[in-house]
Order: C-alpha cells, then sequence, then structure tokens
C-alpha cells in the first residue's frame, strides 16, 4: 500500500493519463495497467480504513449530540 492515498492516487491517475495516450507497447501497457491496478486497490483500501473511523455528529431525541459510526446503520445489518 502506498505511503499515502494522496501519492496512490496520484499514481492511479498518471497510469491512467499513460494507458489514454495509446503509445506504449503492449509489455510498457502491461506494466503500467498492472500498477494502476495495485494504486487502485491502495487508494480502495485507504478510503475504507477512512470510512472506518469517520464518525459523524448527530443530535438525539433529548438535543443531546452524540457521536455515531457513519455507516452504524449499515454495520449493525451486516
Amino acid at each position: 500500500m502506498s505511503n499515502t492515498f494522496e501519492e496512490a492516487l496520484a499514481l492511479l491517475e498518471q497510469s491512467v493519463e499513460r494507458l489514454e495516450t495509446g503509445d506504449l507497447k503492449l509489455e510498457e501497457a502491461l506494466s503500467v495497467f498492472e500498477k494502476g491496478v495495485a494504486a487502485s486497490r491502495s487508494c480502495n483500501k485507504w478510503l475504507e480504513e477512512t470510512r472506518k473511523r469517520v464518525q459523524v455528529l448527530t443530535t438525539d431525541e433529548g438535543g443531546e449530540f452524540r457521536l455515531d459510526f457513519l455507516d452504524a446503520d449499515a454495520d449493525a445489518d451486516e
């Protein structure tokens, strides 16, 4: 996994740009594609880890504030 989400995203964007040019030889295109797939997976891992950490401040019926996980309902259903 890349050191940061931003690094993984930049690598993914670079891979897409290089592939879109259509100027790569087959082996080079395959290598760029593989790096792009790895960067995409890295981005997905970063996003999943971040999603788990995100909390949303909500108000209950009594007007009190509480912290709930962003996907508390979805996680409870699983």
